[in-house]
């Protein structure tokens, strides 16, 4: 491949553009096809690759031109997996076998009809021709999964041409370090790992740090239950991180990146490996990128699945090489982070808005969502609820909609009883709540937190005092043991929990543990 010139990478992005035109448009004036199979880890699990190596092998066999497999990301809709989409059609196919590519190539690409049985149905046993068909869909607005089952993530020249890089060269030859801070802060985006800080005085703390060295960090260990949002990014849009990532580098003065992901990941771990090769050899990673002068690299680190390295400090004290335990604050990294420089830490989420931003604008981002919470929210959504999967919605979107409009309710006729956010930190979001708008401000006021995007949902046969004694469970396994409190309070409630689950306790020790979580 090798370095490209501004010139070379725009003629990728008008040439590859105009070849992947079907993918965003059903219109599209085209004789070719595209079959998009989900490669996500769910699809996975179902067999999805078996699926690309059938497509493949048949349309080789039976010599049909003009027709190109294509693996992408997730999808979103999780409970109809695995997924094939055919462009431009816009065709669904639900729960696709092995076995059945041989009926959909000569069904709906020899003989041009659908595959009635295969065909997508909604909730209400609706049969949906189109995927923008789908009640899922409606509601959502898709910013950071913009490129998520629609590029082959494994190709850098698809990324380029839905106009990957473009940001960054705009950031590089146009804007100076304090004016991409300035448009990051404007648009209001909030860390999307649970904590909401600003992004933008983030990035202004860092740079005003006089260093002759300072890091960008990604964290992508993912850890609480439930949660696979931003390994879905990663899996099905890894430039989009390395290019914010590159932004974030040039707005701070930093000219090293590492992107800290668990080793559960091999999928979204394999596919950054490709994109940050990719990226080294067109010249958009290393020394002076695009002949303007910045140095920017990234590396990856892997970590070892535990919990509390998702705490920025814990996490730094990972990639030093020690034992992750966090570290005490102040100072906080944007002073004295990785190996005492200072260092910017943001979650994947939070980096796949960057690029977007830069490019449609403060205040295209800044309209979207409520007044203190801007732009959309990913969530994890899974549990007691029909349609398992990876939703997008605009920050105040209530969880009935989300719950109800979105997840298509719960299942077998049952009743909501409960929605949990927030992972272990966390809480429960009862009924009477449910037209509560999901922003950060909201959800504190009524006693649970965003957090990193996990949403689990509960439904009337689910015990609360299980749900309790199943989160002690994990915060006591994955406590690091550096404070008394966590150390051993939380092995004291969950003994209690235990002991009233196999009806040894009664519930006034309840006020036990209210007196020992304070």
């Amino acid at each position: 491949m090798g370095r490209k010139s501004i010139q070379e990478m725009e003629e990728i992005r008008s040439q590859k553009r105009q070849e992947l035109e079907l993918r965003v448009n059903t219109k599209a004036d085209t004789r070719e096809k595209h079959i998009l199979v989900c490669h996500g880890t769910g699809c996975t699990s179902s067999k999805s690759p078996k699926i690309i190596e059938n497509f493949r092998k048949i349309l080789e066999e039976k010599k049909i031109e003009n027709v190109r497999v294509i693996q992408t990301g997730c999808f979103g809709l999780c409970a109809k997996g695995p997924i094939v989409i055919i462009r431009p059609e816009d065709t669904f196919y639900a729960q696709v076998k092995p076995e059945d590519c041989e009926e959909i190539i000569q069904t709906h690409i020899v003989e041009g009809k659908t595959v009635e049985r295969l065909l997508c149905k909604d909730i209400d046993g609706t049969i949906v021709n189109r995927l923008d068909e789908l009640n899922f869909y409606k509601k959502q607005k898709r910013i950071a999964l913009k490129n998520c089952g629609v590029i082959d993530p494994e190709n850098i020249d698809e990324y380029i041409a839905f106009d990957g890089y473009k940001a960054l060269y705009q950031v590089l030859t146009t804007m100076s370090q304090d004016e991409v801070i300035e448009e990051i802060s404007k648009s209001g985006l909030r860390g999307r790992g649970g904590a909401g800080f600003p992004t933008g005085k983030k990035w202004s703390f860092a740079k005003q740090n006089e260093a002759d060295q300072k890091y960008v960090i990604c964290n992508a260990d993912e850890g609480d239950p439930g949660a696979f949002m931003d390994r879905s990014i990663l899996e099905g849009d890894p430039h989009s991180v390395l290019e914010a990532m590159a932004i974030a580098g040039y707005s701070i003065g930093a000219t090293q990146g590492y992107i800290y992901v668990r080793a559960e990941y091999p999928i979204a771990v394999q596919r950054l490996k490709v994109a940050i090769d990719q990226a080294r050899d067109y010249g958009l990673l290393g020394k002076d990128i695009l002949g303007t002068g910045f140095d920017f690299d990234i590396d990856i680190r892997l970590g070892a699945g535990a919990f509390v390295c998702g705490e920025e400090t814990a996490l730094l004290e990972s990639i030093e090489g020690r034992r992750g335990q966090p570290r005490v604050k102040p100072p906080y990294p944007a002073n004295k982070g990785l190996f005492g420089k200072p260092t910017i830490i943001n979650n994947v989420e939070t980096l796949a808005n960057v690029t977007r931003i830069i490019l449609n604008g403060a205040e295209w981002y800044a309209s979207i969502g409520t007044e203190k919470s801007k732009g959309t929210k990913v969530f994890a959504l899974g549990g007691n609820v029909n349609n398992v999967g990876l939703v997008e919605v605009p920050m105040g979107t209530t969880l009935r909609e989300i719950v109800f409009d979105i997840g298509g309710g719960i299942p077998n006729g049952r009743k909501f009883k409960a929605a949990q956010t927030g992972g272990p930190s966390g809480g429960c979001i009862p009924a009477e709540h449910l037209d509560t708008p999901i922003d950060y401000e909201s959800l504190t006021e009524i006693g649970s937190m965003m957090g990193s995007g996990g949403l689990i949902v509960m439904d009337e046969t689910k015990c609360m005092v299980d749900i309790a004694r199943f989160y002690l469970d994990f915060t006591v396994s994955e406590s690091c043991g550096k404070c008394t409190p966590c150390r051993i309070g939380t092995k004291r409630m969950l003994e209690i929990l235990e002991r009233m689950c196999e009806r040894k306790s009664r519930a006034r020790r309840f006020k036990q543990i209210r007196k020992i979580s304070q």
